[in-house]
């Protein structure tokens, strides 16, 4: 993977509407969450490769970093590179979280919690709509 961060994505509301089912953008940027265990939210997907945003195409996660973390959406112990996730503290149930979203395109993605697996101790608990699996060749 490449040490500069890709460039930045930026569209209008309009745009991304176009681009993405009305679920999608939902999640995408209404920073709404899908239903656990939703058909297709790659909870089971077990083939090796990567999951890039939806938005943007931006590689994200591995799924050498994926594990079955039992919560009904994929997890990871940690994105592909540093600097690929932003994240902030949201408070849209009553306490604090650690809310994530691609830094390229600003998508929201999930949120990250510390009690994930070795070697990290980090679940970044990611919405399956806002990624698109790209199988290895």
């Amino acid at each position: 993977m490449a040490d500069t961060p890709p460039p930045k994505v930026t569209r209008s509301e309009r745009e991304w509407r176009e681009l993405l089912t009305d679920q999608e953008y939902a999640v995408g940027f209404g920073e709404g969450t899908e239903r656990a265990f939703t058909p297709g939210n790659y909870q089971d997907e077990k083939g090796k490769g990567i999951y890039h945003c939806k938005g943007c195409g931006t590689a994200l996660w591995s799924s050498e970093h994926k594990f079955d973390s039992g919560t009904g959406w994929p997890s990871y112990w940690r994105p592909i590179e540093a600097g690929l996730i932003g994240t902030k503290t949201d408070f849209k149930i009553g306490y604090p979280r650690t809310e994530c979203h691609c830094a390229t395109c600003g998508m929201h993605m999930g949120h990250v919690f510390d009690d994930g697996p070795p070697p990290t101790g980090m679940r970044w608990c990611i919405n399956g709509i806002v990624l698109d699996f790209r199988p290895a060749d």
